[in-house]
C-alpha cells in the first residue's frame, strides 16, 4: 500500500493527530482540541497500522491523603502537641486535648510518636517534656516527607522510606496511586508518513449518506481495511446462574408441576415449628440462623397453632411428640429462612382439600456459615412437594431420578438419612465422573404425620426434598469456587457458556 492510500486509510482522528504525533500527549490534546480519551483512541488506531509503537510503563506514586492536605497546611498532631508541652513542660494528660484541640485519636498517635522519638515522657498522667531546643525546633523526617510529595515510590530514600512506613499506619495521610505512562515511537513506515503532506484528505467520505443517494454524487470515501481486527462485542444475555435456575424451573412444569412463592424473611414457626423441629434443636441456634433483631411474626389460623403445639408437646397422630413446653414467643421470631422447606409448609396450610397436587420452588436459603471456597451464607435449592394418598417412596425417586437425568446427571443414589420432619429420610448422591466421587446434594423423605396433620387436618402421605443447586451448578461451569457464582468480574461472565442440556 502507498504512502497515499496509507493515508486515505486514516480515520478523522487519526488525520487530526498525525501532524503532532512527535509531541507530548498533553501537547497533542492542546494543540488538536480532542479529550484524552479520543487521542488514546487515535494512537491505538495508528499503532494497529504499524505507523507507531506503543509501550505502557506503570509506576506507584505516592500522594498526600485527605488528612495529608491538612497537615501539610496545618502541621502535624505530634508537632501541634510538641508545642503545647514545650509552653507546659509538664502538661496534664486531661488538659492536653483540650491546649491542643487534637481528637482523641490525634492525641494518642502523637504521644506515641513523641515517645518514639524520646522527645516526652509520659508519667503518672502528665506528659514530661525531654526535647532540648535544638530538636524541638529541627522538622521531622515525616515532616520533610510530606513536603516533597507528589513522589515515585521506586526513587525514595531510606530516610524517606523510613517516613513513609511511619505515616502510612495512619489514616488517610498518603497514598500510594498506580499511574500508567504511555511512550511512543514512530516507526519507520511512521516517520516517512509524518514527513509528508497531502491535501484534499480532509474531505474524505466516511459513509454513504441519504443525500448522497438522492443526488446521485460520488465523493471520494476513506479507504477501510476489512480485514482489520475488530472488538469483540459481548452481546447481552442473562447470568449463567440464572440460566440454570430457569432451565430447572422448566423441568418442574413440565412435569406438571405449580410453583409456589413465599417471602425469604419467615417467623420460625414456618421455617421450624411447622416441620416439628424441636425449639430446644442446635439448627436454631444463632451459629446457623440469621435472627431479624426486634421484631415479631404474625401468626396463622389457631387451630394450626394449637395443633402445631399438640404436635411438640404431647403428640398427635399416634405420636408421642417431643415432650417438652412449646414456646409461643420462640416460634414468633423473624429469621431469613435456612431452607425453602417453609414454603412446603406454608403451601400445605393452604391447598386442602385441592389434593393430590404438586408443588414446587427454587429460591435462596441463608445459613450463618464461614464464607470459604465451598460454603456461602446464601445458596440457591430446589423444593418439592407431591401430595396425594396413593404415593410412596419409589415415586419420590422417580422424581428425583428425572430431574436430575434431565439436569445432566444418570448415576444417582439415595442414602438413608434423617432428618426431624421425615420418615423414611434419604439423602441424594450424584456420581462425579472426573473426581470418581459421589457427591451430596440434598435430603427428601415423606413428611411424618406430625407435620401433615396440623397443616393438613389428617396425616396424608407428602414426598418432599430440599436439593441444592450451587453445586450442579459449579460442577457444570467447572467452577472451582463457590464464591466466583456471585462475583461481579464481567470478563469472566462473558466467557461463560449458554446453559445447555
Amino acid at each position: 500500500m502507498s504512502l497515499k492510500e496509507i493515508f486515505e486509510s486514516l480515520s478523522p482522528l487519526e488525520r487530526k493527530i498525525l501532524p503532532f504525533i512527535n509531541q507530548s500527549l498533553n501537547k497533542i490534546e492542546k494543540e488538536t482540541g480532542l479529550d484524552k480519551t479520543s487521542v488514546l483512541r487515535a494512537l491505538r488506531f495508528l499503532e494497529n497500522k504499524k505507523i507507531l509503537n506503543l509501550k505502557s510503563t506503570k509506576k506507584s506514586i505516592v500522594e498526600l491523603g485527605v488528612n495529608g492536605v491538612y497537615y501539610k497546611k496545618n502541621h502535624l498532631p505530634e508537632r501541634t502537641l510538641l508545642s503545647v508541652i514545650e509552653k507546659n513542660p509538664y502538661l496534664e494528660l486531661a488538659k492536653a486535648k483540650s491546649l491542643s484541640s487534637l481528637s482523641d485519636n490525634e492525641l494518642k498517635a502523637s504521644i506515641g510518636v513523641l515517645k518514639r522519638k524520646a522527645l516526652i515522657e509520659l508519667t503518672n498522667n502528665k506528659l514530661i517534656l525531654k526535647a532540648s531546643k535544638e530538636e524541638i525546633t529541627k522538622k521531622f523526617p515525616e515532616e520533610h516527607f510530606l513536603e516533597s510529595l507528589p513522589k515515585e515510590f521506586s526513587s525514595l530514600s531510606p530516610e524517606e522510606k523510613y517516613a513513609f512506613n511511619n505515616l502510612k499506619q495512619r489514616k488517610d495521610i498518603i497514598e500510594i496511586v498506580e499511574k500508567t505512562e504511555l511512550h511512543k515511537t514512530l516507526t519507520p513506515l511512521g516517520l516517512e508518513l509524518s514527513s509528508k503532506k497531502y491535501s484534499g484528505m480532509e474531505n474524505l467520505a466516511e459513509e454513504v449518506t441519504q443525500d448522497m443517494i438522492k443526488t446521485g454524487s460520488s465523493p471520494q470515501f476513506r479507504r477501510y481495511d476489512i480485514q482489520a481486527p475488530v472488538p469483540h462485542i459481548s452481546g447481552g444475555k442473562r447470568h449463567f446462574v440464572n440460566q440454570a435456575i430457569e432451565y430447572a424451573r422448566k423441568i418442574w412444569l413440565e412435569l406438571g408441576f405449580k410453583e409456589m412463592t413465599g417471602p425469604h424473611i419467615d417467623s420460625a414457626f414456618w421455617i421450624f415449628d411447622a416441620l416439628f423441629t424441636p425449639q430446644d434443636h442446635p439448627v436454631r441456634e444463632m451459629q446457623d440462623t440469621f435472627y431479624i433483631k426486634d421484631q415479631e411474626a404474625e401468626f396463622p389460623s389457631s387451630k394450626i397453632v394449637e395443633s402445631v403445639q399438640k404436635a411438640h408437646q404431647s403428640g398427635i397422630a399416634n405420636s408421642k411428640g417431643w415432650a417438652y413446653q412449646w414456646e409461643e414467643k420462640e416460634a414468633k421470631r423473624v429469621c431469613l429462612r435456612t431452607h425453602t422447606t417453609s414454603l412446603s409448609a406454608r403451601t400445605l396450610a393452604n391447598i386442602n382439600p385441592n389434593i393430590p397436587a404438586k408443588f414446587f420452588t427454587i429460591g435462596k436459603a441463608f445459613r450463618n456459615e464461614t464464607i470459604d471456597w465451598s460454603h456461602g451464607i446464601e445458596f440457591y435449592q430446589t423444593e418439592g412437594i407431591v401430595v396425594d394418598k396413593d404415593v410412596t417412596l419409589r415415586h419420590l425417586f422417580g422424581y428425583l431420578h428425572e430431574f436430575y437425568k434431565k439436569m445432566g446427571f444418570t448415576k444417582i443414589r439415595f442414602r438413608p438419612s434423617y432428618f426431624p420432619y421425615t420418615e423414611p429420610s434419604v439423602e441424594i448422591d450424584i456420581y462425579h465422573p472426573e473426581k470418581k466421587q459421589w457427591l451430596e446434594l440434598g435430603g427428601a423423605g415423606i413428611l411424618r404425620p406430625e407435620v401433615t396433620t396440623p397443616l393438613l387436618g389428617k396425616p396424608v402421605p407428602v414426598l418432599a426434598w430440599g436439593q441444592g443447586l450451587d453445586r450442579i451448578i459449579m460442577d457444570a461451569y467447572k467452577i472451582k469456587d463457590l464464591r466466583e457464582m456471585y462475583s461481579n468480574n464481567l470478563k469472566s461472565l462473558r466467557s461463560k457458556k449458554t446453559w445447555l442440556k
